[in-house]
């Protein structure tokens, strides 16, 4: 018969537990920060994302959608996104409680083919043009090409369709309900590079294959712009619900006032002065 181990033994065996089976500690999730809106915004918010990360690798994950102006202050006021991206001023129908933080501001050109390299438009040319007015080209000094206007703008729930209103049309004129609408700014600089009787307005950094048309006898230059003596000037803005905390915070508060991130903003667009 054997007999039974002393108790200090069996105590000892209990306790010689393998350490494989102990739980590791699972790493800390990384915060997330979600964006959505102005399709103009994108370009400069996805290189200050990059800028960030660069900066503070790891700090969080992003996720960058588009949809025009007035889908990220729904989304955000919502709360389905941390940012919307925002290119029109505040309105008065815009949900309560929201922060706009002004971050940057762009140029709006009106653009051409560049077979119809226009010299110059005034204020009251481009609300002809635009309104329906004038039609055709014939009509328009300094066109180099004849027929009907090709106008293209973009969708009303658009921040670039919104600035460009009330800085080139004013409040009492209407772009034409001819003009052909588009959802993204890319898609209205496909539409007049390719053809040579297009007119529509885009941001500055998406003016490559098209002609920017001097406007009031001033080129349509980023240079000009932060000179400011180019009159088609609207501002950026990244909204939030309430003020930004937490990792919304954190980089937001970089955006507006690392020098890294207004060298970023300065390469195409228009950086903000202190205290603007």
């Amino acid at each position: 018969m054997r007999r039974p181990l002393p108790a200090v033994l069996l105590a000892t065996a209990a306790c010689a537990v393998p350490a494989a089976v102990v739980p590791a500690t699972a790493p800390a999730a990384k915060p997330k920060i979600t964006m959505s809106g102005s399709t103009s915004i994108k370009p400069l918010a996805k290189k200050l994302i990059q800028g960030y990360l660069k900066a503070f690798p790891g700090a969080a994950q992003f996720s960058l959608l588009q949809g025009g102006s007035d889908i990220g202050v729904t989304d955000v006021a919502k709360g389905r996104v941390s940012i919307g991206n925002v290119s029109r001023d505040p309105v008065r129908s815009d949900p309560g409680g929201l922060v706009f933080n002004k971050i940057a501001r762009d140029g709006l050109c009106i653009v051409t083919n560049r077979k119809n390299p226009l010299p110059n438009l005034s204020q009251a040319d481009v609300q002809a043009i635009f309104s329906g007015k004038v039609k055709r080209w014939e009509d328009v000094p300094g066109s180099t090409v004849t027929g009907i206007i090709s106008l293209y703008a973009r969708t009303p729930s658009s921040g670039t369709q919104d600035a460009f209103q009330n800085i080139f049309m004013g409040q009492n004129l209407r772009v034409s309900a001819g003009a052909q609408q588009k959802k993204e700014t890319g898609l209205v600089q496909q539409a007049v590079a390719s053809d040579e009787r297009g007119i529509g307005y885009l941001t500055f950094e998406a003016t490559a294959g098209t002609h920017a048309v001097p406007y009031k006898g001033v080129a349509c230059t980023l240079r000009n712009a932060k000179a400011e003596t180019y009159p088609g000037v609207r501002n950026f803005w990244m909204v939030t619900r309430g003020k930004a905390t937490g990792a919304t915070g954190k980089f937001l508060r970089w955006v507006k006032g690392n020098a890294a991130a207004q060298r970023i903003i300065a390469s195409e667009w228009v950086p903000l002065k202190a205290g603007a």
